[in-house]
């Protein structure tokens, strides 16, 4: 456990006086581009408040629906955030994972509800104008394009996530098996569970085939098959900023020549001799457009893949499918279920690698979904048409 902060005895004589926090800095009435990754209507009303809000009122100014504006000390709109996230109530009696999951979704939604209420304003050049505040135009610029009003509303927790994606894709991040860096985009799935991908370090050499990566992402599958031999890739995605992210990998990696990439809602047009796909793997309707990497309602995307499969191989093709048995684990799919769909697809599993899950959350006891994910595997599946 830690070890207790001692604080210093206080200071004999009159208390300081905080100084006055800034105003507002966006003016009443003025209008302004709301920007919410869960699609929520901009506010009818901002709530100019600073750092002398404590965070139990802002936790029931919030509850009563108020959107609140801050304006002072950036990292004191940090802390709040963080005192408001310890006052939400999280259920922990739960008997069975279903249960927990099921908790764990609504502790979530309400946390997200909650801390998205603390909103702040960018002005024309995307400045935040709170003391002590980063720079964070870039990070806007790269994920919103130019500004367009004088004033963008945005909460704070989101503008948190865009920094750090921003650092993610200044930096870089390393792929086991693949040379070279990925630079990821905000809202597009960060690889740094790398079960799924180094499966992919088990097949044979994939010179001259020509493969399509269903779902690309980042591009990293896309990528680690072209430096195993693959021909080309033709990659989709669903998501304009996956595909602008897939695209600019590729040209940092130098596979622009060998890469395709467009957004659409499956496969691309024609044949190929290889189809990979990491589809999300829990079955469950996403909250906003971040989650649809990890949540895929009814399976709708999973069971329109392997339905589409066998018309998208060549002769003598294969389908690569990387999926996780957490929704098994779960309770949100039944024992069984996958080989259902399978044999329902014309589809065959002509060989399977397992590997169990190494990611952080299999070891974190303190996790509610712990009694599952650390029993979670991942599994390739190479899927071939059933002989006619």
């Amino acid at each position: 456990m830690p070890r207790p902060t001692r604080t210093a005895p206080p200071p004999k004589g009159p208390a300081p006086v905080a100084p006055a926090a800034p105003a507002s800095p966006l003016p009443a009435g003025a209008p302004f581009t709301w920007r919410s990754e869960s699609d929520e209507p901009s506010p009818a009303r901002l709530h100019a408040v600073n750092d002398r809000l404590s965070a139990d009122t802002a936790l029931k100014r919030v509850r009563n629906g108020e959107f609140l504006l801050y304006s002072g000390d950036f990292h004191n709109a940090k802390q709040l955030l963080g005192a408001l996230g310890r006052r939400l109530e999280r259920a922990s009696n739960a008997r069975t994972p279903l249960e927990a999951f099921r908790a764990e979704r609504r502790a979530r939604q309400l946390e997200h509800e909650t801390l998205s209420r603390i909103v702040v304003s960018l002005d024309r050049d995307y400045r935040l104008t709170l003391t002590r505040a980063p720079d964070v135009a870039l990070a806007c610029r790269q994920v919103w394009g130019a500004p367009e009003t004088e004033f963008t509303v945005v909460p704070l927790k989101q503008l948190l996530g865009m920094l750090g994606a921003a650092e993610w894709r200044r930096k870089g991040l390393a792929v086991p098996g693949l040379t070279g860096l990925i630079h990821p985009h905000y809202g597009v799935y960060l690889p740094t569970r790398t079960d799924y991908i180094e499966l992919l370090l088990w097949l044979p050499e994939l010179k001259g085939q020509r493969v399509f990566d269903v779902g690309t992402g980042t591009g990293v599958l896309s990528f680690l098959l072209l430096q195993r031999g693959a021909s080309s890739v033709q990659a989709t995605d669903c998501d304009a900023r996956a595909v602008a992210c897939a695209r600019e990998n590729a040209e940092r990696l130098g596979l622009r020549k060998s890469f395709q990439v467009g957004e659409a809602d499956l496969f691309p047009e024609g044949k190929a001799d290889l189809v990979v796909c990491n589809p999300p793997w829990i079955p469950e309707p996403p909250k906003n457009r971040v989650d649809r990497a990890v949540f895929d309602q009814d399976s709708q995307l999973l069971k329109r893949f392997l339905e589409g499969l066998p018309a998208a191989l060549a002769p003598g093709g294969e389908g690569l499918l990387i999926l996780s048995d957490l929704a098994v684990l779960l309770g949100l799919r039944p024992q069984g279920w996958l080989q259902e769909q399978f044999t329902r697809c014309g589809l065959t599993v002509k060989w399977s690698k397992s590997t169990a899950a190494r990611h952080s959350k299999a070891k974190d006891t303190s996790d509610p979904l712990h009694m599952a994910r650390s029993r979670e595997t991942t599994t390739l599946y190479c899927l071939t048409p059933v002989a006619a």
